[in-house]
């Protein structure tokens, strides 16, 4: 082989290996917590030798991808909400994935149609009570019954964990009654819809309300003691329950992610997402956080599991989403956190 020969093959080497090493790494935005994304990263980067370089961001996430336009170096964009990855899509900052692993873990109401986002962990909408209440099932509907009058707690009705609940009232029973069913539930309340979903529990245990509307995975976060033994006790203060729409299921909420639309290592951030719903990766979603599997049959954290069986409710997110600014424009005609 002439000097010049081998010359070249070894520049063809190089070219392999230098490829080889780009398609074993991937860009990662998201705003969720560093605490449980790295044990996720790290597990996939086990199972599959792919590192992923992340970008934490508190915020800013559409606008920071959208900035960087076609030299974006995002692969993966994860979030929390179906309507901030519903907006992603809308500002066209994400691309189709046509995934059977996906599509196979994943159910319906919990993905994007069209493959631009999926779901990946759950939380649900559910009821927080005093354990001497006598109460053993309740429909969201019945929140807004004259029973319940100075007894609820719940935060702002414009926080997203609510508008969602309220768009998905509106799916099921339409606007017009949702403004009514949201002045029976105004009207219950023990106090100003304010504060965190915590809040709801804390004032349980402080006496000033009987039942308050929060998300699941707070319960999981105060009795483990994660959060300090103060919480420890709110979380004691409270039994679950699951509350249903009367023609449905439980009001559930999501984080999620999707494949940038310029993706430089799109077969890496592919591996990635199908990787998110694996048995392995779902159980550590479930440890980290006390949020639900989106895969039917992946483990459950005991504390989650204890509520009982999650009936989800078969509304499509994205048909909730759409329903948002419905949703907060009556939370404002009611005059809900004045």
């Amino acid at each position: 082989m002439s000097r010049f020969s081998r010359f070249f093959a070894a520049a063809g080497v190089a070219l392999l290996a230098t490829s080889a090493a780009q398609a074993q790494e991937l860009n990662l935005y998201t705003t969720r917590e560093p605490g449980l994304i790295e044990p996720l990263l790290a597990s996939f980067k086990t199972a599959t030798g792919i590192a992923v370089n992340t970008v934490f961001l508190k915020d800013g996430l559409a606008e920071r991808v959208a900035n960087e336009g076609e030299s974006s170096p995002a692969d993966v964009l994860m979030t929390v909400d179906a309507g901030n990855l519903v907006d992603l899509v809308e500002k066209g900052l994400t691309q189709a994935v046509d995934s059977a692993a996906l599509k196979g873990a994943i159910p319906e109401a919990l993905r994007d149609a069209d493959g631009h986002w999926f779901g990946l962990s759950m939380r649900a909408r559910v009821l927080y009570a005093a354990k001497g209440l006598d109460l053993a099932a309740i429909s969201y509907e019945d929140l807004a019954d004259p029973k319940w009058k100075g007894k609820i707690c719940i935060r702002s009705g414009q926080h997203p964990y609510n508008t969602a609940l309220f768009a998905d009232y509106i799916a099921h029973h339409g606007a017009a009654e949702t403004e009514t069913w949201l002045k029976g539930l105004k009207a219950n309340l023990a106090r100003k819809a304010a504060g965190g979903d915590r809040d709801g529990a804390k004032d349980i245990a402080g006496g000033i309300c009987d039942i308050a509307i929060a998300n699941s995975y707070y319960v999981g976060l105060m009795r483990s003691g994660k959060s300090g033994e103060e919480q420890v006790a709110w979380g004691e203060a409270i039994k679950v329950l699951l509350p249903t729409f009367k023609d449905g299921g439980t009001q559930v909420n999501i984080s999620g992610a999707a494949v940038a639309k310029h993706a430089p290592n799109r077969d890496a951030a592919v591996k990635l997402l199908e990787y998110l719903v694996s048995d392995e990766a779902q159980k550590i979603y479930a440890e980290a956080n006390y949020e639900y599997p989106v895969k039917p049959g992946a483990p459950i954290d005991p504390i989650i599991a204890s509520f009982g069986e999650l009936k989800i409710d078969t509304v499509p997110l994205t048909e909730i989403v759409g329903h948002r600014k419905a949703a907060s424009a009556l939370v404002d005609a009611v005059g809900f956190d004045n």
